[in-house]
């Protein structure tokens, strides 16, 4: 069942509390519409959908080139996302960007299980995301902005792309050593490694 047949029959059981006014889900960050999706709000659902189903695809694109089960993730995100929008804590930190961080660490979790499903992982191209060809800042731009000061971020864009998939994936993301070891196709023991490897290579870039 799709996400939008989800909400329709909740609200036809009478669950949902009346929608914010459309003119009014442009104020709202991607923060403050998870919370109106979890008081069981279509509308800033679908513009949550809108803002973030891009950058999220092509996310997803980059770590697996099955489109069908890309597809498959993206619907399970979602309705994921409308399930389980009151289980998101938010950020005491403004325009730290937690929503779209949180979005994308359910998307990577449904990426790996699908993983698991199958006989060995499929070998997924570079980790590395960058949006910003496209015109759309990724994920980890947002989150960076709000959570590392300009010394630390310069020094997290100076990592080889291999160091930089593995921390973004440990870090950013908020994998274990094993769920890494799947959505990147690496041995548990080269990431590791590559940690390892990267948080001195960001140590270094402090000193």
């Amino acid at each position: 069942m799709g996400a939008r047949s989800q909400i329709e029959n909740r609200n036809r059981a009478g669950c949902v509390l009346p929608d914010v006014k459309a003119d009014q889900l442009i104020l709202l960050d991607e923060d403050g519409l998870l919370r109106a999706v979890a008081r069981g709000d279509q509308l800033a659902f679908e513009e949550l959908y809108r803002r973030t189903s891009g950058w999220l695809l092509l996310r997803l694109q980059r770590r697996c080139t099955d489109a069908d089960l890309v597809t498959d993730v993206l619907q399970d995100t979602y309705l994921t996302i409308w399930r389980a929008a009151d289980s998101f804590k938010g950020s005491s930190k403004a325009g730290s960007g937690s929503a779209v961080g949180w979005i994308w660490t359910i998307a990577a979790r449904k990426l790996i299980d699908k993983f698991r499903q199958r006989a060995r992982p499929q070998s997924p191209p570079p980790a590395l995301v960058h949006e910003q060809s496209v015109g759309m800042p990724s994920a980890e731009d947002v989150v960076l902005g709000g959570v590392m000061d300009n010394r630390l971020a310069a020094a997290w864009v100076g990592l080889s792309p291999e160091l930089h998939s593995v921390l973004q994936a440990m870090v950013l993301d908020g994998l274990s050593v094993r769920e890494t070891s799947i959505l990147l196709g690496l041995p548990q023991g080269t990431v590791k490694t590559r940690a390892r490897r990267a948080r001195l290579a960001l140590q270094e870039g402090l000193s």
